[in-house]
């Protein structure tokens, strides 16, 4: 039978990565990582990691079988540690079964073995063939900001609807008004607003957008369209037959959903929301964010929640610097979100260290002293480095960091 152990990453030649997807894992084991390493192995491609079947012949073996790219004396010495996990690309149909499947594989059976005790997604590998599935955003980084006349210098702002669900569509049209006249690059609807009977997508889109034709406003509105797979891919239609141009994405949704709607191939902007993606990516059996984040990116994502540095979400600095970067790098949009306000522009500025984010914001544009329009300004002021009076009343209620 085939030798599974082909030692490290590097030792592998370029023909390799044409065949297999490879996958850093952190490990730990009750026993040693040898053990982790193989359960994980042969359990994720070709069988019951310690029982063989008469069918699985070396042929079998030899073409869909996982490789562990370590020495295998190395790893009995540990019971922790990092290891590559190679996956025959043979063994996914990734046109059709996209990131549903591949994540099937990537994370599954392994975490129901007691000698595991945790098993981290860190980073992921694609073979260029899988990579060339992916289309990525139809509007990225650089089309959005060429779109909205937004300089290579500043930060796009994006404005959130608050209060998130219970306002009829005209009460909602009466707040994304507001956003629109204050400068707002970017509106995204609340992940807890959908299709309900009070404020259904088919009343409020057509009131949005006509205003914003109206008033000739250069602003991506996306539309919180989340749903069940039967009816996901009718809304995303249904959003762009009532002439909008932009749509919002929880990943409860499914994270190869985005994939789907990019292959419709029409011209809106996704926007990609992970509240709730703790539950994804921490504990012992999880993916890291980072890890998501790019699955999302390259499968047509073009804004993306990313975390949040100095809110009530505080991510750590490297951390975020280092998505937003690699996001950059494939033409999307991180969005920092999460106890966003103009005391905080300049400051994420000089920390991440350019201007290629959104700003994206919610409370702060709705509970500004003087009102939303005057949020929004605020707002724009901090981006624009244009300080007036609703700045400064900004900054009078939540200081400057």
């Amino acid at each position: 039978m085939i030798k599974i152990f082909r030692g490290p990453k590097e030792e592998q030649d370029k023909d390799f990565f044409e065949k297999y997807f490879v996958v850093a894992y952190f490990l730990k084991s009750r026993t040693n990582l040898r053990e982790a390493a193989w359960n994980l192995a042969i359990g994720q491609s070709v069988g019951n990691p310690n029982q063989r079947s008469e069918f699985e012949t070396d042929e079998l073996f030899e073409h869909h079988s996982c490789l562990v790219l370590a020495h295998e004396k190395e790893l009995l010495e540990k019971k922790e540690g990092m290891v590559d996990i190679a996956f025959p690309q043979a063994n996914i149909n990734f046109a059709t079964d996209g990131i549903s499947q591949l994540l099937v594989q990537i994370m599954g059976g392994q975490a129901d073995i007691d000698l595991i005790e945790s098993c981290v997604i860190k980073d992921i590998q694609l073979t260029p063939s899988m990579r060339a599935c992916l289309k990525g955003p139809v509007i990225g980084l650089k089309e959005m900001k060429a779109y909205c006349g937004v300089p290579e210098n500043r930060v796009l702002l994006g404005g959130i609807t608050k209060p998130k669900v219970g306002l009829s569509p005209e009460k909602h049209l009466e707040l994304v008004k507001q956003l629109v006249d204050g400068g707002c690059n970017f509106i995204k609807e609340d992940e807890i607003l959908s299709d309900p009977e009070h404020c259904p997508i088919e009343k409020r889109v057509p009131l949005v957008m006509n205003y914003i034709h109206k008033t000739n406003a250069k602003v991506f509105y996306c539309v919180s369209i989340s749903s069940d797979p039967a009816y996901i891919l009718e809304r995303v239609k249904l959003v762009y037959k009532l002439g909008g141009n932009g749509i919002h994405v929880n990943f409860h949704c499914g994270m190869g959903v985005y994939k789907s709607i990019r292959e419709l191939n029409l011209p809106l902007l996704m926007h990609f929301q992970k509240s709730g993606d703790k539950i994804l990516t921490t504990g012992p059996f999880s993916i890291s964010d980072r890890v998501l984040y790019l699955l999302a990116g390259m499968s047509g994502c073009s804004t993306l929640h990313v975390g949040m540095i100095g809110g009530y979400l505080n991510d750590e600095t490297e951390r975020t610097k280092r998505i937003v970067n690699e996001l950059n790098a494939i033409n999307c949009v991180p969005a920092l979100s999460c106890g966003m306000h103009p005391g905080l522009v300049d400051y994420i500025e000089a920390e991440v260290g350019h201007s290629n984010w959104m700003a994206n914001v919610g409370g702060a544009l709705t509970s500004h002293p003087m009102g939303t329009l005057a949020g929004v300004k605020a707002m724009r002021q901090a981006i624009d480095k244009n300080h007036g009076k609703e700045y400064q009343a900004a900054i009078d209620k939540w200081g400057k960091k």
